[in-house]
């Protein structure tokens, strides 16, 4: 079991990649020349933009041409039936500042309130919460849950907790700073219904109801629109595996039990249960469905919760990558390549744009400098390649965003998207620090601050 979870952060031969690619280097460097050296690291990188360039492009025409989300009709949920049982887990730690917020939030949920049983899952050693919580004096269908105090202290592992309380045919997750769609517990209960029956989990569209707070939000919702609107909806397509979002995902119970729940070792536990769902034969579907959740209005805030999840992607494919058979159902299962690109490719660009970047603008502004030696590393070849991805690309880069904004109605942000490379730039910052956290505290749960879109309402 262990082997398959992010307890252990590197097995051995993972943990020697990284020397062995320096020492590569270093070889190759004295053996073929720096200059081919740097040429081949040049190309191989070029080659992974230019293939996740072609697999986005793939994704965001699929969902555009022939969406497969469920979509409810009204119809369909008016319809007089019997429900079957359901539990909201909402894992809480130190979050006084929206626990108002969200019990209405849950109490506004249109689902009969004897068929739900909502799990305030609390953390042994917050007393405040604890006492928060119960001064409410919540319904019935409401219960605190109190974690009991041990170690790694994440989400993932309250959620688990949880779940060994329950025996309800379905359940779902929400965040501390959630407003879900109030339908929408009926709306996957009728997804599942309607689906085949590989369909094991039904993920809501994410999005935020501060968007227009300041600039950052503005990116943070333009990003969360193409990744709900378009990219999973084109994963769906293809039945690839899908990275769940970490909040909104509603599971048929027994499957959820039968993976033995969330890593509690992995600080993106939603990634890495996609993939495990996708390895035991089953299938995430995406519910036309929206919760609403704060985007994060303060970079420093940002950049805690960004790093973590991006540490989880790391994490992830480390796990996965250690028995990366599993990941195909048959020999000629395509989709190992979907994680490498959706997982691995995803962090690994990102950490590599800075230098990418930085060989452009110097090759464009110290030309006269280094020009001559940049265009040696840029062989005919892989210089039409990366011409294509740094023109071609990134325009398509934009003009997605710009699809999946408009895709949501919100039409104020497409002005916003031209500054989305600064945004990049962040993500590539916090990638970084991700790196780094992986080596020095793998398991520690950047925690993130909630509440700030009403400390700005206040003002």
């Amino acid at each position: 079991m262990k082997n398959s979870s992010a307890f252990k952060t590197f097995t051995l031969w993972q943990a020697l990649i990284l020397p062995f690619f320096i020492v590569l280097f270093i070889a190759s460097s004295l053996t073929l020349g720096p200059i081919l050296t740097i040429t081949i690291a040049v190309a191989l990188i070029s080659i992974l933009y230019f293939a996740d360039m072609l697999f986005n492009l793939f994704l965001v025409g699929s969902s555009l041409h022939n969406s497969s989300e469920f979509k409810i009709s009204k119809s369909e949920i008016t319809i007089e039936r019997e429900w079957p049982t359901y539990t909201v887990f909402c894992p809480l730690y130190k979050e006084i500042s929206v626990l108002r917020q969200f019990t209405e939030a849950m109490n506004n949920l249109n689902y009969p309130k004897e068929k739900l049983r909502i799990m305030l899952l609390l953390e042994e050693d917050d007393v405040e919460t604890i006492g928060a919580a119960k001064s409410l004096n919540l319904e019935k269908h409401f219960e605190i849950v109190v974690v009991p105090h041990s170690l790694p202290k994440t989400k993932p592992k309250a959620c688990n907790y949880g779940l060994s309380l329950t025996e309800s045919e379905y359940c779902v997750i929400y965040d501390a700073e959630d407003i879900p769609e109030p339908d929408q517990i009926k709306k996957a209960v009728i997804a599942f219904e309607n689906a085949p029956g590989d369909i094991a989990c039904v993920q809501a569209k994410l999005n935020f109801y501060n968007a227009n707070q300041n600039l950052l939000t503005r990116m943070f919702t333009a990003e969360y629109s193409l990744w709900f609107n378009l990219t999973l909806v084109g994963l769906q397509n293809i039945k690839g595996p899908v990275p769940l979002g970490g909040t909104s995902n509603h599971f048929k119970t027994y499957v959820l039990k039968g993976l033995f729940g969330w890593d509690p070792y992995n600080v993106t536990e939603d990634c890495d249960l996609g993939i495990r769902l996708y390895k035991q034969g089953f299938r995430t579907g995406i519910l036309d469905s929206y919760t609403l959740e704060e985007a994060n209005s303060k970079f420093g805030n940002w950049l805690r919760q960004r790093s973590r999840w991006l540490k989880g992607y790391m994490q992830t494919f480390l796990v996965h990558t250690r028995q990366p058979r599993q990941i195909q159902k048959h020999p000629f299962d395509l989709h190992i390549f979907t994680f490498y690109l959706v997982v691995g490719g995803k962090v690994l660009s990102i950490l590599a744009n800075p230098l990418m970047w930085l060989l452009t603008i110097s090759y464009f502004i110290l030309k006269p400098l280094v020009g001559e030696a940049i265009e040696s590393v840029y062989p005919a070849p892989v210089f039409y390649i990366a011409l294509i991805t740094l023109v071609i690309g990134n325009l398509l880069y934009l003009y997605y965003f710009m699809l999946g904004t408009a895709q949501r109605g919100q039409w104020n942000l497409i002005k916003f998207v031209v500054i989305v490379p600064f945004y990049w730039l962040m993500m590539s910052i916090a990638a970084m620090y991700a790196f780094y956290q992986l080596i020095v505290k793998p398991h520690y749960w950047e925690k993130t601050t909630h509440g700030l879109h009403l400390q700005k309402a206040g003002e």
